[in-house]
């Protein structure tokens, strides 16, 4: 069945073609189709072109399909085109002509954009919760890390003293970065479509507001055009928010990596997170963290794939923007796992007291030193000079400690206006 079926067969060729894997994707879709089709019915009733009969029996009808989609008994057979030619037969063949009616004033456009819409507030808001208990995890690692000194490095060489507390809490502030871009991706899916039909409204004087309402959007898409138009820019903002959360879980990932070598050796994880090699008993590889760098690096290169899908597209629709689907959905999926399994790990992460033990720190402190000069009184860069000619002459003699007060320092990482930022921002 295809809704837009007039009698004439289409190539199977053809066919085969156009719909690729639509079905299985918009398995995702399916609750969201019956969400958007209920509000839609409810509609048509209040403003007459449907009886209250026919309004009631086709909302009962959908919230019967919604409970076997969430039961897993609702399928798209190859028969069917999408989910959308799927659930109208499904309507039709247990009402009859009610079923027939449910499509009056609506494009397969605009339900496709409703779809997509409701699908990705979820998604994000998902994401969200998400990104908030992998925050709260970091911030008490923070908390509990906070006095355990760790080299920082800039050029991958040793540069000055860190810590756990500033390294687990520097991605917890990142994070909240990441919320503000899920933030303003939500706000940009959280406006309702319907009623925009194939681009350019409906003769029928319908209710869009009465949709806004029911279906729960904060907004609607007033212009039918800038409606259609949204399809795409939507996916990309949600895509663009999914590389910035992506490239934080990224860099964390490498840092793990680092850290878990031998040649650092600052962190361990427990056996039962770590996998072995077929012919080295004394592997213990952290492969889960190599997969979320690798998952998340391809995480990010989703804005400019839909960016060359739909650039330079002209207003209206185009088939192209089927293809969306494509590559969003896997990588949501692979996102919340990515995101599942870090929350699962990071609790586990065990780090390593008196690093700084190793003499090959001692330079790390260098900065301290010539800053207390500084202190007492010389000028900078004879300071600077000084401590140079310590280290060339083999003299210089490390503190091992750090004095730093101001905000966001080593010995003040400011944790809980940290949270605080997370809460407004959240």
């Amino acid at each position: 069945m295809k809704l837009w079926e007039k009698g004439i067969p289409t190539d199977k060729k053809i066919e085969h073609f156009t719909v690729g894997n639509d079905r299985e994707l918009d398995l995702v879709l399916a609750k969201y189709d019956a969400l958007g089709s209920i509000a839609h019915a409810k509609m048509l009733g209040q403003i007459g072109l449907l009886n209250d009969s026919e309004t009631n029996s086709l909302v009962l009808a959908l919230q019967d399909i919604i409970i076997d989609i969430e039961n897993d008994k609702f399928e798209i057979e190859d028969s069917f085109e999408d989910v959308h030619s799927k659930i109208e037969y499904l309507l039709t063949l247990k009402l009859g002509d009610a079923g027939k009616k449910i499509h009056t004033a609506r494009s397969r456009n605009d339900q496709v954009l409703v779809d997509v819409n409701l699908y990705l507030k979820d998604v994000v808001t998902e994401f969200k919760y998400q990104v908030k208990t992998l925050f709260d995890l970091l911030m008490e690692s923070a908390e509990k890390h906070q006095n355990v000194l760790l080299p920082g490095y800039t050029h991958l060489q040793i540069a000055m003293p860190s810590s756990f507390g500033m390294w687990f809490s520097a991605y917890a502030e990142t994070l909240i970065d990441d919320i503000t871009m899920l933030n303003a991706a939500l706000k940009i899916v959280d406006q309702n479509p319907l009623g925009s039909a194939a681009g350019y409204g409906s003769s029928f004087p319908i209710n869009r507001i009465f949709t806004t309402k029911e279906l729960g959007f904060e907004t609607l898409k007033f212009n039918s055009v800038a409606a259609q138009m949204s399809r795409g820019k939507s996916e990309k903002t949600v895509a663009f928010a999914m590389s910035s959360l992506a490239a934080t879980l990224a860099k964390f990932s490498m840092d793990v990596c680092l850290y878990m070598s031998q040649n650092f050796d600052f962190i361990s994880l427990p056996a039962h997170l770590t996998t072995g090699s077929s012919i080295m008993p004394h592997k213990k590889n952290p492969d889960v963290f190599e997969l979320i760098r690798g998952k998340c690096n391809k995480i990010q290169a989703l804005p400019y794939e839909i960016t060359l899908i739909t650039n330079n597209l002209p207003s209206g629709y185009h088939r192209d923007l089927q293809l969306l689907k494509e590559g969003l959905f896997p990588a949501i999926q692979n996102l919340k796992a990515c995101l599942d399994i870090a929350i699962f790990s990071i609790k586990d992460i065990k780090v390593k007291d008196n690093i700084l033990a190793d003499k090959k720190y001692d330079y790390l402190f260098t900065v301290d030193t010539l800053n207390e000069m500084v202190v007492a009184g010389m000028p900078f860069r004879d300071a600077y000079k000084v401590v140079a000619e310590q280290l060339e002459n083999g003299t210089f003699k490390s503190p091992k400690e750090t004095k730093h007060t101001h905000e966001g320092s080593i010995n003040n990482l400011c944790l809980e206006e940290i949270k605080e930022k997370m809460r407004l921002a959240f």
